[in-house]
């Protein structure tokens, strides 16, 4: 069941903050032609807009940012070296080189290609042989990559995302949404930077072939864009994920479902420049800062407190002036244990109203983690606790009590 518990006293800096910062600016809110979109701060994790961001919709070429993730993940743990080589099969060169029609790297059959090689393929070209020969190189077969595709999914808290391929090339069970794809997004970009900086490389040379970054915003000044992956199919139309830097603050977005190439990069370009201009942020809570706490139902503690990765801040419209904001903890509760020291396990969400209107500007949305873990409770204690439960709304200390 999902609760909510309203934030009210860290608010009145806020609403100051935001109001000095709204007689700034008085221009109106984003919205966008694309059926999902969404917008994060990559430093908090915050959402500063989102629209479907939660639909499952076929991802294209985009998901293969997991093919990725599997790859740079197994060159980390030590089990491949960028100089190893996979050998492209007659599976990877039929279903995903020259003879499929798709996007390429034109590897030739039974040729043996240096994982830093089939890298760029994939960054720059998309290329699906480059994809199959990764896959088939690790896991013996498509099939099987796509479980560890899921399964690395899941480890990095990813939960409704499904993997069939590690092309991205359409199946009716290979889906993704908004949200998990700006997710994993900010895992590569955090969890291997040295890896992140081919998103930005504009061209590659592949035998007699060169390639250019399917990327369009890489090449627009000013704008800050240094990565990460665009996809289309039939089913899936036009989009794109993409991360810029404007003003020291990362800033990561998805579009999809778009109908042209055009609409997707006017559109991208929009959603970064009103992200970049248009949002402030604010610090409510410093970091180690109980900001909150979640229930937790037959654990050795009844609640567990929370807190943000850091400091926490929000970041919301700088317009109008005179925005109602709200914020409240939202989790799936109660929580059940055993919770532990870092988990995320609810979100901080902040609402802004415009005067007199019902209908939220934007939603701010940030992780919050545990502050400490809470193991699961005695037999005799989770039927009290039950108990408790089932007949209070707020569940008093009763093991302090009993234990005066």
């Amino acid at each position: 069941m999902k609760r909510t518990l309203t934030i009210a006293a860290a608010f009145a800096g806020l609403l100051l903050a935001f109001g000095t910062a709204a007689r700034a600016q008085q221009s109106g809110g984003f919205s966008t032609t694309a059926p999902n979109a969404i917008l994060m701060d990559s430093a908090s994790g915050s959402i500063i807009f989102q629209k479907a961001a939660d639909e499952l919709i076929p991802p294209a070429s985009m998901s293969k940012l997991m093919t990725l993730a599997v790859l740079f993940k197994a060159l980390k743990d030590g089990k491949y070296k960028l100089e190893d080589e996979f050998t492209t099969s007659e599976n990877a060169w039929r279903t995903g080189g020259a003879p499929s029609g798709t996007s390429a790297m034109f590897i030739p059959i039974n040729s043996k290609t240096p994982i830093s090689e089939l890298i760029q393929g994939i960054i720059v070209q998309s290329g699906n042989d480059a994809c199959i020969t990764v896959a088939e190189g690790i896991a013996g077969s498509t099939e099987k990559f796509a479980v560890m595709m899921e399964e690395e999914a899941r480890r990095i808290g990813l939960k409704k995302s499904t993997f069939r391929n590690p092309t991205g090339l359409n199946h009716p069970e290979h889906l993704m949404t908004a949200r998990e794809l700006t997710q994993l997004a900010r895992y590569i970009i955090k969890e291997y930077p040295d890896y992140y900086k081919t998103f930005s490389q504009r061209e590659f040379q592949y035998r007699k072939h060169k390639f250019y970054n399917r990327n369009p915003l890489l090449r627009e000044e000013g704008l800050g864009v240094d990565g990460m992956k665009t996809g289309h199919t039939t089913e899936a139309g036009y989009g794109i994920v993409v991360s810029s830097i404007a003003d020291g603050r990362r800033l990561i977005g998805v579009m999809a479902g778009l109908q042209t190439e055009k609409e997707r990069k006017s559109e991208t370009q929009r959603m970064l420049e009103w992200g970049a201009k248009s949002v402030s942020r604010a610090k409510l809570f410093n970091a180690g800062e109980a900001i909150g706490y979640a229930r937790v139902w037959g654990g050795s503690d009844f609640y567990v407190p929370l807190g943000g990765e850091g400091d926490l801040e929000v970041i919301l419209p700088k317009y109008p002036v005179n925005q109602k904001i709200r914020g409240e903890i939202v989790y799936e509760g109660p929580l059940k244990p055993p919770v532990r020291k870092g988990d995320q396990v609810a979100m901080f969400r902040v609402t802004s109203t415009a005067p007199g209107s019902s209908e939220p500007i934007a939603v701010s949305e940030t992780p919050l983690y545990a502050e400490r873990d809470v193991d699961e409770a005695s037999f005799v204690w989770r039927g009290v606790d039950s108990l408790l439960h089932l007949g209070f709304r707020v569940v008093p200390d009763v093991r302090r009590f009993l234990n005066r």
